[in-house]
């Protein structure tokens, strides 16, 4: 089965933008795991520009486009090198791939995306994804891929997987009261449904950010999962346990 994994900023990093270790190892084990239990896999992850605010001392995400990239540019050597070193220690090769939207919309350099990835997932590699937040201008467009939850459908679309899932900070689409919604069938009224995202000061995504998302996958035959990303919860979703919540593929 091939699987695009897609992790919030807040989900691997602290409220200080620093890398949380421990979350990180407990996500790449389990992403090991999937691979070695046969899966074809994807990892798109966010979370460089919230390294670069920590190792720069800044308060939080700045504003200045031109200061994004720079954040981007310091901790995206951060994170890569500490993805590299956690799924070494699980036996296991990594490839950087950053991205942005002319990527997609180009026929030619879509292809390529789509080739390169086809070929680290043959070859046993994992292809961690993220925008290329260091050269990108998007926002000042007002074309944000979300925190990667946008570019995580597009990639999942390009590569034909299976599934993909969204692992933020709550445990899926919570109701009025604060209660897991467990399946999702239509995206009818949703909005009635599902309490408020949990868009931080280091992110730009946001609960409403992977409803666009989730919406276009199912819409493409993509079965989608919403998860709580600081908890074990990968085992669980492919295993066939009550998870996150639940959008069946093609059930808009």
């Amino acid at each position: 089965m091939r699987v695009v994994v897609k992790v919030g900023t807040h989900a691997i990093a602290k409220k200080t933008g620093h890398p949380d270790y421990p979350a990180l190892r407990r996500l790449v084990l389990q992403l090991a795991a999937l691979r070695k239990a046969g899966h074809e896999l994807v990892f798109v992850s966010s979370g460089a520009v919230a390294a670069g605010v920590e190792a720069l001392g800044l308060k939080a995400r700045p504003e200045d486009v031109n200061d994004v990239q720079m954040c981007a540019a310091v901790g995206q050597a951060r994170f890569i090198c500490e993805y590299e070193k956690l799924f070494s220690e699980c036996g296991l090769k990594v490839g950087q791939i950053l991205l942005t939207h002319a990527d997609f919309e180009d026929r030619r350099r879509s292809r390529n995306v789509k080739n390169m990835l086809s070929r680290l997932v043959d070859n046993g590699i994992i292809p961690v994804v993220n925008e290329n937040d260091v050269v990108a201008d998007e926002e000042l467009k007002g074309r944000s891929f979300g925190d990667n939850d946008w570019m995580s459908f597009l990639i999942a679309k390009l590569v034909r997987a299976e599934v993909l899932v969204l692992l933020t900070t709550v445990d899926g689409l919570l109701d009025d009261d604060g209660k897991r919604i467990a399946q999702v069938d239509n995206f009818r009224n949703i909005g009635r449904l599902i309490h408020p995202g949990e868009k931080g000061r280091l992110s730009k995504g946001g609960m409403d950010s992977k409803l666009k998302a989730v919406k276009a996958a199912v819409k493409s035959g993509i079965d989608v999962y919403v998860a709580n990303g600081r908890k074990s919860v990968l085992e669980g979703i492919f295993s066939g346990k009550s998870i996150g919540t639940f959008f069946p593929g093609s059930t808009l």
